[in-house]
């Protein structure tokens, strides 16, 4: 009987782990803005949303104030990413962006009353594709780091209220850029899209080394660096946001020597331009999260006017199980922009979707 018991139980797990995933759609706004951020903008304890010149009130997403509006260039708006961050330290929570023609840096610091937010420069970067932000000197606090393709890889640092250390790195970088530790030193490396670059162990003195053991062409931002295979090496995960492809490179050591062997995720699907690793129904196991970037380049990429999706993969011990999330035409289906976020839009202990993009914004809640 006990034997019976342990046998329906793995099969009821197994069942459970393969079920999957189901969302329910809603239209926020027709703006074809490109990236979207998840913050508490009235301080009511209820997350809203951020999406190029305006903010939308959680829970519901219907009443929008304006931030102020942001410059449009052709197709695109000069809002190529949603870095929520208490800049000012004044308990109102502010958000970083910037954009490729302007070539800027800048934060927009929420005035805590309905009036256009005032605009800060951090830094004049040269164009940016998008920017991420992460904790490169491991004190709690995360960094912002611009990719910015054919110019100087750095990094800004906060250093006071509304104050940022200008860090370099390396001289220059390509399209796409990640984070975390490739050689498992306990330091975080960057990834760009011609290798690695290790960091030392003073970064204010110390230089970064850069191995130069892959090519990943106009790669995603993020790249993402996890452990996929539980090997105890990490690998990286890379999407083609102007072109056909996704796939993860597997770290290998052999007689002390590292290399990463490719393997397809995804190859007949373009324009892979950003995605998260995170553990998306909460069950300890980390998935993919990830779409296609609608008219990345106006429609001219390999693929660029073929229907939109936005997808979720999972991890299945030896290679990676794709699931729609949403598919099809515009109207239909839905793509990704530069930049999305995810959280509980709805407090029901679910990880949610915004994504915005321009076929619109949108958020999937978690059934």
């Amino acid at each position: 009987m006990k034997q019976l018991l342990l046998l329906i139980a793995f099969f009821c797990l197994c069942e459970a782990k393969s079920q999957t995933l189901s969302f329910e759609k809603k239209l926020i706004a027709f703006e074809s803005f490109e990236s979207v951020g998840i913050l508490d903008v009235d301080a009511d304890g209820i997350p809203d949303l951020v999406s190029g010149s305006f903010w939308y009130r959680g829970p519901e997403f219907l009443d929008r104030s304006l931030i102020g509006q942001v410059k449009r260039y052709g197709e695109y708006y000069e809002d190529f990413g949603t870095i929520p961050m208490d800049i000012n330290e004044d308990g109102r929570m502010d958000f970083i962006t910037g954009g490729w023609f302007e070539g800027k840096l800048i934060w927009k610091e929420n005035p805590g009353e309905a009036r256009e937010w005032p605009i800060h420069l951090i830094a004049e970067t040269g164009n940016i594709e998008t920017m991420q932000a992460w904790d490169i000197d491991g004190d709690g606090i995360d960094e912002i780091v611009p990719n910015t393709p054919r110019k100087p890889l750095v990094y800004f640092k906060k250093t006071g209220s509304g104050k940022f250390q200008k860090m370099t790195v390396w001289e220059t970088q390509g399209h796409g850029l990640g984070f975390g530790d490739v050689n498992g030193d306990g330091r975080g490396d960057l990834i760009i899209s011609d290798g690695w670059l290790e960091a030392p162990e003073d970064l204010a003195t110390g230089q970064w080394i850069h191995h130069p053991d892959f090519q990943l062409g106009d790669a995603s931002i993020p790249i993402e660096v996890a452990d996929v295979n539980s090997d105890g090496l990490a690998d990286l995960i890379v999407g083609q946001g102007h072109d056909y492809g996704l796939f993860w490179l597997e770290q290998k050591i052999n007689s002390g020597k590292r290399t990463f062997v490719k393997h397809d995720i995804d190859s007949a699907s373009s324009q892979y331009h950003t995605l998260a690793w995170l553990d998306l129904d909460g069950d300890g196991s980390m998935e993919l999260l990830t779409g296609k970037r609608h008219r990345a380049h106006n429609g001219k990429d390999p693929g660029g006017k073929e229907d939109a999706g936005l997808y979720y993969f999972q991890w299945n011990g030896s290679n990676f199980t794709k699931n729609v999330i949403s598919y099809g035409p515009l109207g239909t289906g839905k793509g990704t922009g530069l930049y999305f976020s995810t959280g509980d839009l709805n407090q029901d202990g679910k990880t949610d979707i915004a994504v915005a993009g321009k076929d619109g914004l949108a958020v999937f809640f978690q059934k």
